[in-house]
Order: structure tokens, then sequence, then C-alpha cells
């Protein structure tokens, strides 16, 4: 599934989470292994992190299906590497999909293939 321009899709990645006002271990852990799937190095995660802690920072929406749908699958999938699904991770993660017009039916079908 093709991804969004890496560096935004990273930066909207460490959006959601900090979304919850903490960075554990597992979620820098899972930021580091998108990463180094996206082709990106530190100096690309700093710039992502630093981009991301911005007060005017917010997650950039893909336009294309397949885009938002792998934004959308590594959200899901950010949220849950802590373990926790925190409140505010869940409002963002909606929010988002609102924003790009997705109908439960194909959220539901993304999450089937997500927990595969």
């Amino acid at each position: 599934m093709p991804q969004p321009p890496p560096f935004e899709h990273l930066k909207n990645l460490i959006v959601m989470a900090i979304a919850d006002g903490s960075f554990s271990e597992d979620e820098v852990n899972f930021l580091s292994e998108r990463c180094v799937a996206m082709g990106l190095d530190e100096h690309a995660f700093r710039d992502a992190l630093q981009a991301a802690l911005d007060d005017d920072v917010a997650i950039r929406l893909p336009q294309a299906a397949d885009a938002q749908d792998a934004l959308l699958g590594d959200l899901i999938r950010m949220m849950a590497a802590d373990g926790h699904l925190d409140e505010q991770e869940k409002q963002l993660f909606a929010l988002a999909a609102a924003k790009m017009g997705i109908d439960d039916t194909r959220l539901h079908h993304l999450i089937d293939e997500l927990v595969r």
C-alpha cells in the first residue's frame, strides 16, 4: 500500500504519539521502525519531531484513498503501540477519519485488515 510523503507521514505519527501528553518507549520504537521502513534517517526523525512539537501543528491529511488508508493504518498502530488507547488519541483519529470522509464500512475493512 503506497505511503504519503515519508516526512509528512512521520510527522503525523508523532502528532498522534504525543496526543495523550506522553511519549512511551514503545511509541519511540514504533516510530523508529517506521523511519527505517520509509528510508528516513535520524535527522529526518529529529526534524519531524521538532515540527510535530510546534504549537500550530496538525495532521496533514492525504487526498488519495490509498494514502489515507496507509495513514489510518499507521495511526491505529501508533495508538496501540503503548498498549493504551487514550481518549485524546481516539478523538484525533476519529477527527482525521471524518475529515477524510472515511465511511464506517471502509474504516471497519481497514481495521479488519490490520488485525489479520
